[in-house]
């Protein structure tokens, strides 16, 4: 979608049934009782249907402001608490935080005015009183989105204009994300007592579900804490630091079943860059040529079950290595190709990453960068 790639995770199935469900078994039924059960039901699965697009409307909208602000997109993924759309790197400036950050709670908000208004406009229909139930449903639950989401916590929207503001008036992203982060564990929270306080008082479901929220915001929002850690930490590192250099290639006319018995591939890595000509087309994964069947490895090439170069990060040797961590995060084989003009210059992966934050925890150079 918008050349995005769209995903849903198993656990959209539950807000689905948990939508239909409730409103077919007594939201609808009770406001608009007498009719006949086929048209609840109806009526709870399109509402459910229109719900999960106006959350991939909200994805969307981040998604496709993020790339005009020059930042990547990975995938947007709906699932059990909403949806995420993973960028591949962080705004350059507090301003276009403010901007990818913002269009989310602002396009649940038109959609639930529209929904309202739209309600409102076939309310003198008698006939359309489960059509009118349901829009104002959808325009109900659209603007709790939007103000849920607006919240100064992350990692909600609202938690990354917080950020935006933060890192405006300090100048420092790090901090910024410091504010942030805190806010979001804090509002995590209150969420989980709230919401244990609601199982004590009886309702059951809803306390349980808050919970659940507020114990994902805690999670969340401490990892992004120590993401940002992690950036401090390596901050004035070169890509170069951590690379690997000269690394062993695969010419991409190798069969796979070549690579799977030649002992240079087989017992090194897990991963190998695909060259032809000196230029780098790609990475192949040792996992990617098992998923080949046996009786076709003979006659397929590394080059055709290869993860294009596109899709792999491709920074420079004097590139900063901090810049680089959430895009290693973010991609499926978690390596970089570090190229030098069109020639691959070294490959970066996560295990090496590791390998520098330990050594600079335990030096005294990181000892007196802190102090």
């Amino acid at each position: 979608m918008a050349g995005i790639r769209v995903g849903v995770h198993w656990s959209v199935l539950v807000i689905f049934v948990v939508i239909l469900v409730g409103l077919a078994g007594g939201g609808f039924r009770d406001a608009h009782p007498d009719r006949p059960a086929w048209q609840y039901w109806l009526a709870s699965g399109v509402t459910a249907v229109v719900f999960l697009l106006s959350l991939l409307a909200h994805e969307i909208s981040h998604a496709l402001v993020a790339r005009r602000n020059g930042v990547s997109v990975d995938d947007i993924t709906l699932w059990l608490l909403g949806g995420l759309a993973r960028l591949k790197s962080e705004a350059a400036t507090p301003g276009a935080e403010l901007r990818i950050a913002g269009v989310g709670p602002l396009v649940s908000l038109v959609l639930g005015v529209l929904f309202a208004l739209a309600a409102g406009l076939l309310a003198g229909f008698t006939e359309a009183g489960l059509v009118v139930g349901a829009l104002a449903w959808l325009a109900g639950i659209n603007i709790l989105l939007a103000v849920f989401n607006a919240l100064p916590a992350a990692p909600l929207d609202g938690g990354r204009l917080l950020r935006a503001i933060v890192w405006w008036k300090t100048g420092s992203p790090l901090r910024a994300t410091a504010v942030a982060t805190t806010a979001g564990r804090v509002l995590g929270w209150v969420l989980v007592a709230v919401g244990l306080y609601l199982v004590l008082a009886g309702a059951v479901f809803s306390g349980i579900w808050l919970a659940v929220i507020g114990w994902f915001v805690i999670a969340v929002a401490t990892a992004e804490g120590g993401q940002a850690r992690l950036r401090e930490m390596l901050s004035g590192i070169p890509v170069s630091d951590a690379m690997t250099p000269d690394p062993v290639t695969v010419p991409g006319t190798t069969t796979v079943s070549e690579f799977l018995t030649d002992p240079r591939y087989r017992y090194r890595h897990s991963a190998f860059p695909v060259v032809d000509d000196g230029d780098v087309l790609g990475l192949v994964t040792l996992k990617g040529a098992d998923n080949v069947p046996e009786t076709e490895r003979a006659t397929t090439t590394v080059e055709r079950v290869m993860v294009p170069v596109g899709d792999v990060p491709t920074p420079h040797p004097d590139d900063p290595l901090a810049r680089l961590v959430p895009e290693l995060q973010a991609n499926s084989t978690h390596r970089a190709l570090v190229l030098e003009g069109k020639r691959l210059a070294g490959i970066v992966t996560s295990s090496d990453i590791s390998r520098v934050t330990s050594w600079l925890s335990s030096s005294s150079v990181w000892r007196s960068r802190t102090l």
